[in-house]
């Protein structure tokens, strides 16, 4: 990882961790289901997304107040949807992070309230916001239910099971990675550029950026999914060719693929030198996405 990166990463993590040690400890959450969301929270993760929305505001010298409540609460979007990802009616995965899954501790049953549950606290989140201007609050609730809902990261995952056992066009496999990875990437950019009162300009040029980067996101996943070890993906390697998903390598093989995330990157860098960001965190952020082995 580039050493200022590192140190961008090194600076906002605790931040990130306690303040979603924070917003998990409500007294009158019954015990298993705390020990059950605490248990994905606390499993790790590079936790990219509360980075990119940080990430935003340090490249435009702006605080806020509530950033890292904002960061956090997209996290437990995040989880909330790998929880319910790993369950038999969907993925049916047993390891994430190198960890069994939550409904393999659990039961599927508390795993599934686990996640309902995340996802009700991170609107919660958004509502105790109280340095942040009402109508900017109001505006991150309602770009996060659009990005996480029906239109977003919800609409992406029906996308992909209805997918399964056929070969889809490459055309509607980018319409599963843009709703199922780069609707919540795009959300934390969008969450980022409201906290820094950005203008309209950086705003569609940070969303051009994000609807690329979201795509690289996913395009490498796609890659890791069938050239890393599942010791590295701490997750069963090779399971979207089990689950016979299309993917970017399936479609357009290994070559092919890398040239489709190369083309992702340099879009998305082009959007950031639009707007005088050519050398910054999110420039980092975005080289590191496309480069990681996990």
């Amino acid at each position: 990882m580039n050493e200022k990166l590192q140190a961008f990463v090194d600076e906002m993590i605790p931040e990130i961790e306690r303040e979603l040690t924070n917003q998990l400890a409500k007294s009158d959450i019954p015990d298993v289901l705390h020990e059950s969301m605490m248990y994905s929270v606390e499993a790790g993760g590079k936790r990219i997304r509360p980075l990119l929305v940080m990430a935003v505001l340090f490249d435009m010298k702006k605080d806020s107040v509530d950033a890292v409540k904002v960061a956090s609460s997209v996290e437990l979007i995040h989880t909330y949807s790998l929880i319910h990802d790993d369950l038999p009616c969907m993925d049916n995965d047993d390891f994430r992070r190198g960890k069994p899954t939550n409904h393999k501790v659990y039961g599927e049953d508390v795993a599934t309230l686990s996640g309902d549950a995340m996802q009700a606290m991170a609107f919660q989140a958004l509502a105790d916001l109280r340095e942040t201007p009402p109508a900017a609050a109001i505006e991150l609730v309602g770009l996060l239910a659009k990005a996480s809902g029906a239109q977003g990261m919800v609409k992406g995952q029906v996308l992909d099971m209805k997918g399964e056992q056929q070969l889809l066009p490459l055309a509607e496999l980018k319409e599963v990675h843009i709703h199922k990875t780069g609707a919540l990437l795009s959300y934390c950019i969008e969450a980022g550029a409201v906290l820094a009162q950005a203008t309209d300009e950086q705003r569609e040029q940070l969303r051009r950026f994000s609807h690329n980067i979201g795509l690289a996101f996913q395009i490498q996943d796609d890659i890791l999914d069938v050239t890393a070890t599942t010791e590295q993906l701490g997750k069963t390697a090779n399971s979207d060719t089990s689950s016979e998903k299309s993917t970017y390598p399936s479609l357009l093989g290994l070559d092919g693929a890398r040239e489709q995330l190369k083309a992702r990157h340099e879009e998305a860098l082009h959007a950031l030198q639009s707007i005088g960001l050519g050398e910054s965190m999110l420039q980092l952020l975005a080289d590191y996405i496309i480069e990681r082995n996990m």
